[in-house]
């Protein structure tokens, strides 16, 4: 069995195109990763394809299987629980499509064990705008998000929308979970303010963010609007909330 202080944790819906290369792509890295995918009943059968690799990777290589389709901040969240019932030190979010590079999986990982942060963040935005294949509308509308969730926040954060995450075990340990109530892509706004209230040290690692060549986007402008007024209320709300600290 190859132990590993660190899990990547991966939702799934209808990505039979993208799953096995993604985790054969994260698990043939020189440093060791685990796998947790969050399969929210594909019908495409990509659950199937992971049960599969699993005989291949049986240690290294996790399944949770939803009923349903339930949110992506839902999914994160079980994935985050699985992790803290096991000894992993660093736990990562990651998109299945390649958006996020593999490559990029140890630099997110040094950001929190070689440079002091405790989360650190692959920033499409920190050094211009690093983003590949996108209409320039989405781009537009992606950066004015993560500027006006920064104006509204006020956090030190360039891409405040980022889905590619490691969190120091520490950083899930503390926030609440049970208190995080967005279930979209909100909920990547809402975790990195909690932690920023929090006093964790947040780093934001410049990364490509290349869009999908197979399988469908889950994007639509429905889910920017989740952010875009829920921003507010969160930010109104954390007038009167008593956030965990660091210890």
């Amino acid at each position: 069995m190859r132990l590993s202080d660190s899990l990547v944790i991966i939702p799934t819906y209808n990505e039979r195109e993208n799953i096995e290369n993604i985790i054969r792509a994260v698990l043939g890295l020189e440093k060791c990763f685990h796998i947790l995918v969050i399969e929210d009943s594909s019908p495409d059968g990509t659950a199937a394809i992971v049960k599969t690799l699993q005989e291949e990777f049986p240690d290294r290589l996790f399944m949770v299987e939803r009923k349903e389709k339930s949110g992506l901040g839902t999914a994160y969240i079980a994935g985050f629980r699985w992790a803290l019932e096991r000894d992993y030190g660093y736990i990562f979010e990651m998109d299945a499509d390649f958006s996020h590079s593999p490559d990029d999986l140890p630099r997110l990982y040094r950001a929190c064990t070689g440079q002091g942060g405790d989360v650190a963040i692959g920033s499409r935005y920190v050094s211009g705008v690093n983003v590949v294949n996108w209409p320039m509308g989405r781009v537009l509308m992606s950066w004015c998000a993560s500027r006006y969730v920064r104006f509204i926040t006020r956090m030190p954060i360039h891409d405040t929308t980022a889905g590619f995450v490691c969190y120091r075990r520490e950083v899930l340990e503390t926030i609440d979970l049970k208190r995080i109530r967005f279930k979209g892509y909100a909920f990547q706004i809402e975790m990195k303010f909690t932690a920023y209230k929090s006093g964790f040290r947040i780093i934001e690692v410049p990364v490509i963010f290349i869009n999908r060549e197979l399988g469908t986007s889950k994007m639509n402008t429905s889910i920017f609007g989740e952010a875009m007024f829920g921003v507010i209320s969160m930010k109104m709300k954390s007038w009167f909330h008593n956030y965990p600290q660091k210890r």
